[in-house]
C-alpha cells in the first residue's frame, strides 16, 4: 500500500488534524477516490453531497454560509485532486474541474 503524501495549506496543520483520512486512500489501487473512500469508510462510505460551489482560493461555499478553505490536500495518482476543509469535509476535484463533497465525520 502507497499512500499519497499530504500537504498542509495551513500553519500548525499536523497528522492529527487528517485523522485517519490518508489511510483510506492507496496510489496502487486502481480505483478512483470515492470508490476506494467508500469501500474503507466504514462508517458512512462516499456520499456526495449536491448544492455547492468552489470558488477562489479553493473556497468552498454553501448557499448561506460563509466560504471554508481547505487545510490539506493530496493528488491519487495525478488524476484526482482531494481536499480536507474544517469540519471534515472532504473535495474531490477530477482533472475537468468537477468535483464532489462529502462530509467524512
Amino acid at each position: 500500500m502507497t499512500t499519497p503524501a499530504w500537504a498542509a495549506l495551513r500553519p500548525g496543520i499536523t497528522a492529527e488534524h487528517l485523522g485517519y483520512l490518508p489511510g483510506f486512500l492507496d496510489d496502487e489501487d486502481p480505483r478512483s477516490a470515492s470508490q476506494q473512500f467508500a469501500a474503507n469508510y466504514k462508517f458512512g462510505g462516499w456520499r456526495p453531497m449536491k448544492g455547492f460551489t468552489i470558488g477562489p482560493s479553493l473556497a468552498l461555499n454553501y448557499r448561506g454560509d460563509p466560504p471554508i478553505y481547505p487545510i490539506a490536500m493530496t493528488m491519487l495518482r495525478d488524476v484526482e485532486l482531494i481536499l480536507l476543509y474544517p469540519g471534515d469535509w472532504v473535495v474531490i476535484v477530477q482533472m475537468d474541474n468537477s468535483f464532489e463533497v462529502c462530509r467524512m465525520d
